[in-house]
């Protein structure tokens, strides 16, 4: 690793570049999970929830390729991508006390949702940043730990934008649904029975999964307001 080297500068350019534009959904569990937390503890649970998953996605990075190659993996990923936006959407309708009573667990429990999502989505996305690392891990790990800043700085200014516009929230879970189905239809075990499928069809399956975590997520909500009024 010569850091005098224009190929060195290129390569870490690259890996900054990729994990960027390729973090902009995990950008969007990181916002909605620290949401639902009290002000002060929101930066807090952004920080430690984005460093410790660009910590796990340097380790995943290393062994993606052969993950990838497991089957049902990523049958299992969306299941818990479904979970987790219905989740969110849940719990954006929890906090009728705006984040009071909420602690240390209250944190905890959002970066633990930050690291879960941020590992399934992360699934094909590390393929990229390990191909422009070319190998080199020392070179990967800079190029991951400088684009942390980043991807704060991303999620804070998601975050206000979510507190002024709360119709994101719903967009951003609905996201998460929409990965969800198009990783169900990219399983190996999926595309070993039925072949490669069109990208017609799994488009179809993404805006199902999304129809299904806005659909479940709306009516936990208005159940859980029910029972409040009741």
């Amino acid at each position: 690793m010569d850091l005098t080297s224009p190929a060195f500068w290129a390569a870490l350019g690259s890996i900054i570049w990729v994990n960027i534009l390729l973090s902009g959904d995990n950008a969007v569990v990181i916002a909605l999970a620290a949401r639902a937390l009290p002000a002060h503890q929101q930066k807090k649970a952004i920080f430690w929830g984005s460093a410790a998953a660009i910590v796990m996605r340097i380790v995943l990075t290393i062994v993606a390729a052969r993950l990838l190659q497991l089957p049902f993996l990523k049958i299992v990923g969306a299941l818990a991508l479904l979970y987790i936006g219905v989740d969110l959407l849940r719990e954006d309708d929890d906090g009728d006390d705006d984040g009071v009573g909420k602690g240390q667990g209250g944190m905890l429990a959002a970066i633990r949702t930050i690291l879960v999502a941020d590992l399934v989505m992360s699934l094909d996305n590390v393929l990229a940043v390990a191909a422009a690392a070319n190998g080199d891990v020392p070179l990967l790990v800079i190029g991951l730990a400088v684009s942390i800043p980043l991807i704060i700085f991303g999620s804070t200014l998601l975050l206000r934008v979510m507190e002024r516009f709360p119709l994101i929230v719903t967009a951003g879970a609905a996201l998460l649904g929409f990965l969800a189905g198009e990783m169900l239809m990219t399983d190996p075990a999926v595309v070993e029975r039925f072949g490669e499928l069109p990208h017609a069809v799994i488009n179809t399956a993404g805006a199902i999964g999304a129809a299904l975590v806005v659909g479940v997520g709306m009516l936990l909500q208005r159940r859980a307001v029910k029972e409040r009024t009741e």
